[in-house]
C-alpha cells in the first residue's frame, strides 16, 4: 500500500460521498443557479451578437476591396 493513505482508506463513488455531507443540497442549488446565469446571459447576448456579425457582413459586401468579403 502506498504511503499516506492510512488503513481507513477505501474507494468510495462520488455521488455516495456527496449524499452523506450535509451540504450538497447548497452545491447543488449553486451549480443550478450558475448554469441558469449563464443560460439568461446566453439569450439576452445572442441577438446582439448575431446583428453584428449581420452588420459585418454588410460591411464587407459594401465596402470595395480586392481580397474578398472581409
Amino acid at each position: 500500500m502506498p504511503r499516506g493513505m492510512g488503513r481507513g482508506y477505501r474507494r468510495q463513488s462520488f455521488f455516495n460521498y456527496r449524499l452523506r455531507e450535509p451540504y450538497y443540497l447548497i452545491d447543488m442549488l449553486l451549480l443550478i443557479g450558475i448554469i441558469y446565469f449563464f443560460i439568461r446571459l446566453l439569450l439576452v447576448a445572442l441577438p446582439y451578437a448575431l446583428g453584428f456579425i449581420v452588420l459585418l457582413i454588410i460591411r464587407g459586401f459594401l465596402r470595395p476591396n480586392r481580397g474578398g468579403v472581409f
